[in-house]
């Protein structure tokens, strides 16, 4: 099992997750945040941290695209170990349907 995120972070990017992270298995993209899946350790310290619920494990149903994303894009962007501010539309964005179509990019964060 892995956890992963899914399409409510995307515009938000709340990062209270990756301070908990044991492993250091966050990467951050230009505005959504990203598991490696070989790297996580299933801990599930992550899951209450994130505001927007964005983090799920894999278990669930309809997962494995979810589990594809991720360890694309963590495989492409910076490993992130820091807590940084939310972006600036978060609120606004936090459960806003159609995400992964409206506003995903494929640029990477500064990591940090």
């Amino acid at each position: 099992m892995t956890y992963v995120v899914t399409d409510n972070c995307i515009g938000c990017k709340y990062t209270d997750c990756v301070e908990v992270c044991p492993v250091d298995c966050f990467y951050e993209g230009e505005n959504t945040l990203v598991i490696h899946p070989d790297e996580c350790i299933d801990c599930g310290v992550c899951e209450p941290e994130c505001p927007a619920d964005a983090i799920r494990p894999d278990t669930e149903p309809d997962m494995e695209k979810w589990v594809e994303f991720n360890r694309k894009y963590s495989e492409l962007w910076p490993v992130i170990i820091t807590r940084k501010d939310p972006l600036p539309e978060a609120e606004e964005r936090d459960g806003e349907s159609g995400k992964l179509e409206k506003y995903f990019s494929e640029k990477p964060g500064e990591g940090g």
